[in-house]
């Protein structure tokens, strides 16, 4: 906190020095002062991870947006973990400071900062019809739509396609139960062929946020629920939840490596994209657009949706959204901003979409989100991709946090084989009783 407040301390300071300066240039030359060119400040999330693409917002588009509109722009990047990110712009914002004006944010802090933010559906309005509705949903609370959605993001399964023909399968798994065969024979063909550290299937499976939107996905692609249904009930504890959980726990040790339950998103691709040694990985679609064509295993790549259970195919909503603060000094060049950022990603996507990228990658039934943006992928013609869910944030608002934390400590519990389902399943229930004042959903 101590370096962003030195920060806008100094960003303060600068913009009374220049005002003087350009006073005293007015009175020297005996002509009317000048109109000092507006400054706006853009928290960016994603600045601290690496320069270039690799931030939510491109300097260049920056420097375009300046020089069409005159307005500068001080771009800031934000600590990397995400919590600590969520706590610095909540602080920001409930301190009711005038800068920064606009504010990358996450699909999961819209509940948590609400109303500290500009309701930008009157302004944005010709930008939402192109937006997936369950994107737009998950940053809409209480009908005031507090971002404009920005390199939304979603779940995939990445799959080694020469593994996959080798062992004479065409195309990837669209249920759980067909990776579960996949994955089982290819690892044990590797293994005799000598790659001992070799293994079927990988995810992030530690106990941080990257654990609630997979299980997440495991539980409602098996009829298990939301965790917190649109009415506001718990619907956590039910038969198809245990069944999801303990379908995890199942992989632990056959055909994930114990390990994983410590395993990052970080660690998840590295042994999928570097080292080789899994046939699927769980990860975000966002990896192949963002990182190099000259991996070593990009070549030998693929991506789909992630597998359907019994109920549903769905892929766990993630990305960014840009959004206004309602104390910005300069709240109609903010919005000037982001509605700029806005019209330039959808022109980004539709020259994008029009021609297959250099990377070598195989596409086969996309989630689809990502469908209409790269229309030339592989997809069967009687199959469609996974539908986007959201994780519970924007209903429980302020405390989901606490319900995400309860949440990954009680399925990790169950992975670990410390507790049942049904016991994990029936003390978190209780425990998000007590964090929400929602009450259990009637079975």
């Amino acid at each position: 906190m101590h370096d962003a407040g030195n920060r806008f301390s100094i960003l303060g300071s600068f913009k009374l020095v220049s005002a003087l300066c350009l006073a005293l240039l007015a009175v020297s030359f005996g002509c009317k002062k000048p109109v000092a060119p507006v400054t706006i400040t853009f928290l960016d999330p994603q600045g601290l991870l690496d320069l270039g693409d690799h931030r939510m917002v491109s300097d260049e588009a920056i420097r375009e947006f300046t020089l069409q509109t005159g307005i500068q722009v001080n771009h800031l990047p934000t600590p990397q973990d995400n919590r600590a990110q969520l706590q610095l712009i909540r602080d920001l914002l409930q301190s009711g400071a005038s800068a920064p004006d606009v504010y990358g944010v996450d699909t999961i802090w819209s509940g948590a900062l609400a109303e500290y933010l500009v309701d930008l559906k009157p302004y944005l309005s010709s930008e939402m019809p192109d937006v997936d509705p369950e994107v737009l949903a998950s940053y809409t609370v209480q009908g005031k739509l507090i971002g404009i959605p920005y390199h939304p993001n979603s779940g995939v399964l990445y799959y080694r396609t020469d593994l996959l023909h080798k062992y004479g399968y065409t195309s990837p798994p669209r249920t759980w139960d067909e990776l579960e065969t996949m994955a089982s024979r290819i690892q044990k063909g590797e293994r005799k062929s000598g790659k001992k550290d070799f293994w079927g299937f990988i995810w992030p499976g530690t106990v941080r946020e990257s654990l609630s939107h997979i299980a997440l996905e495991w539980q409602i692609s098996g009829g298990g629920g939301r965790v917190i249904e649109s009415d506001r009930t718990i619907s956590v504890n039910n038969p198809n939840t245990h069944r999801a959980w303990e379908r995890g726990a199942h992989w632990v040790g056959w055909i994930s490596p114990p390990g994983v339950l410590s395993y990052t998103e970080w660690d998840a691709s590295n042994a999928f994209w570097i080292s080789g040694n899994a046939a699927f990985a769980r990860g975000w679609a966002d990896y192949f657009q963002r990182h190099p064509p000259d991996e070593p295993f990009r070549v030998e790549a693929g991506v789909t949706s992630v597998p359907a259970g019994k109920a549903a195919r769905v892929s766990a909503l993630g990305g960014w959204a840009l959004a206004v603060s309602s104390s910005s000094a300069h709240r109609p060049e903010a919005i000037m901003l982001v509605e700029f950022l806005a019209k330039k990603e959808a022109q980004v996507k539709a020259v994008y979409s029009r021609s297959r990228p250099g990377w070598q990658l195989e596409f086969y039934d996309l989630p689809r989100m990502l469908a209409k943006d790269y229309p030339w992928a592989p997809r069967a013609s009687d199959q469609s991709g996974a539908s986007i869910v959201s994780r519970p944030s924007a209903l429980s608002g302020s405390h989901y946090d606490a319900v995400s934390r309860a949440y990954c400590e009680a399925v990790h519990s169950v992975l670990e084989r410390k507790s049942t389902a049904p016991e994990a399943a029936a003390s978190l229930e209780k425990e998000l009783v007590r964090i929400t004042g929602f009450e259990p959903r009637h079975r």
